[in-house]
């Protein structure tokens, strides 16, 4: 569970400071001085435009993003400093410009890091700008009028589709990073009997398995009794230079005839940038669960959660169905249930890699198949 930091009712700084960059943005026309409806349905309507989870309370995530929000791109210089990074609005549209003309700055995601700094020095050296890595008033300036007359279309896009091209289709010597949810004496959602840690747990150890016999290398973010933090499984899978990664986690609702898989991978419409990969294995993902299970669809989506936006890998979070709702938590109990949708999403990860002309109808693909067809690379 994501532990809220201010819901309605609650008073103080830190509602101000809300209200404050609510207003701001536009989403709020009256400086209330408590947190009231009208504070709770202008935080929802944000937090569905930033392809956050959309409850009208405050947590760490959607204050963060409240903080990035209120800044454009002209309000402040921006440069590479220390932890931590320069975060807002203001980067991400200084990131889309300097992508539309061509300069690499890795993915649009509001952050300023080395690869931004890097095409920022690229972009000075091309207009004969003093080339410091800072995107002071000259920068700006150049930017704006340079954005008009050029423009390269989506290279971020391109490359990103060409560097999983490349990578072929065998499983042999990729990485993939494994995230079962919580772990450890916190074992998140919890419900008719059944532990959102040992059902991810369980289906992580068994994606394992089938990979490492494809010859894929394979991390698990924890084991069956600890947890890290959200901020370690990050850096652990980043620092495994992983060709891809898949968070496992389970709901709950307060009505128990909520039901079904949903699955999430990293895109911002304000920002205007999605991950081309990741959206393609989420689909993927989604329907070969769907196709083999008799799981309700739920659909795919996009969202900006820190473990989709600041994984370097195309990432992708699948909620496997409600323990809150019986039919869901019965399925999660029988082992044979679990070991289908191990299999769904080690199918999933295959086609991801193969070429259309040689994938397969969704549903249909079995591991077996995989082996036939030579896939692994000893």
């Amino acid at each position: 569970m994501i532990e809220v930091l201010l819901r309605p009712g609650d008073s103080g700084d830190l509602v101000n400071q809300v209200i404050t960059s609510l207003n701001r943005i536009g989403l709020l026309h009256s400086t209330p001085e408590v947190f009231d409806k009208s504070v709770a349905d202008a935080v929802a309507l944000f937090q569905q435009q930033r392809g956050l989870t959309s409850t009208g309370n405050v947590n760490d995530q959607t204050f963060q993003a409240l903080e990035e929000a209120r800044w454009k791109l002209g309000d402040r210089s921006l440069y590479l400093q220390p932890s931590p990074l320069m975060r807002g609005d203001d980067v991400a549209q200084l990131q889309s410009r300097l992508t539309d003309m061509g300069f690499d700055c890795g993915r649009v995601d509001g952050i300023f890091g080395p690869k931004t700094e890097s095409a920022i020095k690229e972009f000075q050296k091309s207009v004969g700008a003093v080339v410091d890595g800072k995107c002071g008033p000259a920068t700006i300036t150049a930017l704006i009028r340079l954005t008009k007359t050029v423009a390269g279309g989506a290279p971020t896009k391109l490359r990103e589709a060409a560097r999983q091209q490349s990578r072929g289709p065998a499983l042999a010597g990729k990485v993939i990073v494994i995230n079962p949810a919580r772990g450890g004496n916190n074992f998140g959602v919890e419900a008719n009997g059944v532990k959102e840690s040992e059902i991810t747990y369980d289906i992580a150890t068994r994606v394992e398995g089938r990979l490492l016999a494809l010859g894929a290398s394979v991390f698990l973010t924890r084991g069956p009794q600890n947890d890290p933090t959200e901020s370690e499984r990050i850096a652990l899978t980043n620092k495994s230079n992983a060709d891809l990664m898949l968070s496992l986690n389970c709901d709950t609702y307060k009505n128990e005839l909520a039901h079904g898989v949903a699955t999430y991978s990293y895109g911002s419409d304000a920002h205007g940038v999605h991950s081309v990969v990741g959206d393609r294995f989420a689909s993927l993902v989604q329907r070969e669960i769907c196709a083999r299970t008799d799981l309700q669809d739920c659909g795919v989506h996009s969202k900006t959660w820190d473990l989709l936006r600041l994984v370097s890998a195309p990432a992708v979070r699948i909620d496997l169905g409600y323990l809150s709702n019986p039919g869901d938590a019965d399925r999660y109990k029988r082992a044979e249930f679990r070991d289908l949708i191990a299999e769904s999403l080690v199918i999933a990860i295959q086609r991801l890699y193969l070429a259309a002309e040689d994938d397969a109808k969704t549903g249909t693909l079995r591991i077996s198949d995989l082996k036939r067809a030579g896939l692994r690379i000893n």
